[in-house]
């Protein structure tokens, strides 16, 4: 009877302390292999690394690094490593996201592959009120000149990527850019030469109602005919109207003629306006994405580089 008593109170024993490891396959270490101390209010963490058998110190910032930092470090540290957590002395796992100084308040447990070391940070001294409040300033000014940093690396790295897209864009561009400037030279030389014939009809028709006024005929023949003359030609502005549904100015119509000559030779030559107004289209996003990325308020200057870049 006493052995059978003694024998159940060896397997309660045992049972209690398997509850307590957090798997079967791993070893729990309560050597010093982790240890943590504080060098210039720094928490460094010294881990024996599996696959080399040595010593390695990690020096943490409390303020800024988490547990998936630390985790990462030791992970490239030793590439014998496949499997690094941690656990809180309950056996539930630590969020990569959770901060440095949250971790070092109490122990937890750190499983590398299949063993598990117990870590015991130093206790540190419970700070008053206003301290811990200085405190949490300090870690918000710490992140937000590290949010500010990152921005302006991702401003850097968003601008190379624009300039790269607008090179790219251009090289694009240049062969169509080149077969339109021919096009538009060619429908300028024609709408002159169109500009020049109006102009030399008027002058011809000028000429022949002076001729025909005081050398063939008289006024009192000839002011009819310049009625007529008139009126026709005001009925041909109105017919313009009505085909254009515009008003004949001198500059509307010029443009409208060239546009007309432009896009003849358009379809001669089969120029693809489609894609070269795209490529414009692009090209002058890409540059107003630019000019805002390069804003001195995008770039957060303080006032006096703000007043010397507008100068």
């Amino acid at each position: 009877m006493k052995r059978r008593g003694s024998e159940g109170a060896l397997q309660m024993t045992l049972d209690r302390t398997r509850d307590h490891l957090p798997a079967s396959n791993s070893s729990l270490v309560f050597s010093a292999e982790v240890t943590v101390v504080y060098q210039n209010g720094l928490p460094v963490i010294s881990v024996s690394l599996p696959s080399r058998r040595e010593r390695c110190q990690f020096t943490l910032k409390p303020l800024s690094d988490c547990v998936g930092v630390f985790l990462q470090q030791l992970q490239a540290e030793d590439r014998g490593i496949d499997r690094v957590a941690i656990y809180s002395m309950d056996g539930a796992r630590v969020a990569s996201s959770t901060g440095i100084d949250i971790l070092l308040l109490d122990d937890f447990k750190l499983v590398i592959n299949d063993t598990t070391h117990l870590v015991r940070p130093p206790r540190r001294e419970i700070l008053p009120n206003e301290e811990a409040e200085r405190l949490n300033d300090v870690k918000f000014l710490v992140q937000q000149l590290y949010t500010t940093l990152r921005i302006e690396e991702h401003q850097l790295g968003k601008e190379r990527e624009l300039i790269q897209r607008l090179e790219d864009l251009n090289s694009q561009l240049r062969p169509l850019e080149k077969v339109r400037e021919e096009l538009s030279k060619k429908a300028e030389r024609r709408t002159t030469w169109v500009l020049w014939g109006g102009m030399a009809y008027m002058a011809t028709q000028f000429g022949i109602l002076a001729r025909l006024t005081w050398w063939e005929y008289s006024w009192d023949i000839m002011e009819p005919v310049t009625y007529f003359i008139t009126y026709g030609t005001a009925m041909a502005m109105y017919a313009y109207f009505v085909l254009t549904r515009q008003e004949y100015v001198y500059p509307d119509a010029r443009d409208r003629q060239y546009l007309l000559f432009f896009h003849k030779g358009v379809k001669r030559t089969r120029f693809d306006v489609e894609k070269y107004n795209k490529l414009k289209d692009d090209i002058a996003e890409v540059e107003l994405d630019l000019k805002r990325l390069r804003d001195p308020l995008q770039l957060q200057l303080p006032i006096q580089q703000l007043s010397e870049t507008k100068n």
